[in-house]
């Protein structure tokens, strides 16, 4: 009997269901091996993840590729029911040679079995699949963007997303997809919230009578109106609420859907390289903000406008000409200092992270949380919380000296791997919780909808079947996270690689000057808090299993991800 190690992957960015994703990809595997008397005795599968990630960055593809290495790994191959949705482009030439150089042979169905390094005709095969799965990737964005283009800008559908502040959704009849109507989906459009509807005029009155964005805001934090986040405390758990600040007030100035249009295209997805020096590593997705030129607007208003056309365009005036000055005395360079805990301390108080400054030549991190919210008094942040790096580096250094020193290092590990352990082992009871939701919410869609067929108010019901929809959705969400092994409890082979590439990391820190040491700080996966008070900095570690490190031609250090 062949052991076989079965891979996979389904994403559940397009409402695929997990487990018949899974189910249908095994089957195909099982198919492919059991005539040839192979069992599959493990497996590495993917959710929700797209399929540009590469191997690398998929927690189980990157175990399996690790598992190649280990002479005891348990299997003897391993089996891919489906190509296109396991390889992307050229990601089957980055891993194969793996596979080669380990003599794991791998099975797919697509050329009936093991494919043959040596044959053209197999990896021609393969790079073609590849090929296809991101050709049907990209054709994919390409319908869904022009197809919610045309719908906004000829039909003025809402799109989705949350309601700006100041509206509330409503319903605007069945969903012209029949398949979707049938499912009981409607369509929605935005109508005024008449708690928060006058407060977005009153923004747009002051500022154009000459307000600014501070003193706005510390006029609404004064009369006591709950900012965005504090009037919808159920989406916005991770805000303080405790105050408007100035990018609040500043986003509903920019916001044009305002003036009773919908606009669409504001922001656009792009993908940028992760790493320039090594390409494999794959791309990362930021969102950008398009020019306003750019953006999609509905040819006629659709929804109650709070303001006029012109007065938007007024606000969105006096903001460019409060910024033009600025723009023609300041040119974009980037600046020579350096901050070795960059985007790694952060306030104790508020929980945001501390920026980098200069202060009579030497480097300083603040936190200014009163510079961009309003004064609120249940809430007490001084005016600016300092803390110099010179304070902190020394006692850090020797911290990390100590709890990643030779003799120390392996129990340092043994206790991360513990803690991990702790925190990805999935509780049984909220695994049972989340199937029987799933379960009563499938129910409770099938007599909704029987009782839509039945005569029931389409209106009722679909609220009835929307929130079943929700609540289904939050226990799928639910139950991939407590399966997901993307945080992985650290195996005996990581932790053997791990002393010796954290040694060398500990070494070089002692050695580095305070410039050349921020990158090491990220390898060790620094997490610092600053406790402004009884000054005293918490720090956590958490290195990633796969950090090394590799000599730049400038001579610096740099640690990645592999």
């Amino acid at each position: 009997m062949t052991r076989f190690a079965f891979a996979g992957r389904c994403s559940t960015e397009d409402l695929q269901d997990p487990a018949t994703s899974r189910n249908w990809q095994l089957t195909r595997a099982r198919a492919l091996i059991e005539p040839a008397s192979g069992e599959i005795v493990t497996e590495y599968f993917d959710i929700g993840l797209t399929r540009a990630l590469p191997w690398k960055r998929r927690p189980r593809a990157a175990a399996l590729l690790e598992a190649l290495r280990n002479p005891d790994r348990g299997f003897d191959a391993v089996v891919i029911g489906e190509p296109q949705r396991t390889f992307y482009g050229n990601q089957f030439g980055n891993a194969f040679p793996l596979f080669v150089h380990f003599h794991v042979p791998l099975w797919v169905p697509e050329v009936g079995g093991a494919i043959d390094p040596a044959n053209e005709a197999h990896d021609l095969v393969m790079s073609v699949f590849g090929g296809m799965s991101k050709g049907e990737r990209n054709r994919i964005k390409i319908r869904v963007r022009t197809a919610m283009a045309a719908q906004a800008q000829l039909e003025g559908r809402y799109l989705g997303g949350r309601p700006p502040y100041g509206y509330q959704l409503t319903d605007a009849g069945p969903h012209p997809n029949p398949t979707k109507a049938a499912d009981g989906k409607r369509l929605h459009r935005l109508e005024p919230d008449p708690v928060t509807a006058p407060v977005v005029v009153r923004i747009f009155t002051e500022y154009l009578l000459g307000k600014g964005l501070y003193a706005i805001a510390e006029g609404l934090t004064r009369d006591s109106i709950p900012c965005p986040s504090a009037h919808d405390r159920a989406r916005n758990p991770h805000r303080d609420g405790h105050a408007w600040s100035k990018s609040a007030v500043r986003t509903i100035l920019t916001n044009p859907r305002y003036t009773g249009h919908e606009v669409w295209n504001k922001q656009r997805k792009e993908e940028v390289l992760l790493d320039i020096d090594d390409v494999s590593l794959g791309h990362r997705t930021k969102l950008t903000w398009n020019n306003p030129d750019q953006w999609i607007w509905s040819a006629q208003p659709v929804h109650t406008a709070l303001i006029s056309k012109a007065d938007f365009t007024r606000a969105r005036a006096r903001q460019h000409n409060r910024r033009q000055p600025h723009a023609a005395e300041r040119s974009a360079r980037a600046t020579p200092r350096t901050y070795a805990l960059r985007g790694l301390i952060r306030c104790s108080l508020c929980k945001r992270k501390m920026q980098g400054t200069f202060n009579h030549g030497r480097p300083h991190y603040r936190c200014r949380y009163p510079a961009e919210y309003a004064k609120s008094g249940a809430f007490d942040h001084p005016l600016s919380v300092y803390v110099r790096e010179s304070a902190v580096l020394p006692q850090l250094d020797r911290w990390i000296a100590r709890v990643f020193a030779p003799e120390r290092l392996k129990t340092t590990l043994l206790a991360i791997r513990q803690t991990q352990e702790r925190g990805a082992a999935p509780s049984q009871p909220a695994l049972d919780s989340a199937r029987r939701t799933i379960t009563d919410c499938d129910q409770r869609l099938t007599q909704y909808r029987a009782a839509l067929d039945a005569g029931a108010n389409p209106a009722t019901v679909a609220t009835w079947i929307s929130q079943a929809e929700a609540d289904k959705a939050a226990a799928q969400q639910q139950l991939i996270a407590l399966t997901t092994t993307e945080h992985t409890p650290l195996t005996d082979a990581q932790i053997h690689n791990m002393i010796k590439d954290l040694g060398d990391l500990t070494d070089r820190l002692l050695a580095a000057e305070p410039d050349r040491k921020a990158s090491l700080y990220q390898a060790f996966g620094l997490a610092l808090t600053y406790d402004a008070k009884n000054r005293v900095v918490t720090v956590e570690s958490q290195p990633d299993s796969s950090v090394y490190v590799r000599s730049c031609p400038r001579g610096d250090l740099n640690p990645h991800a592999r």
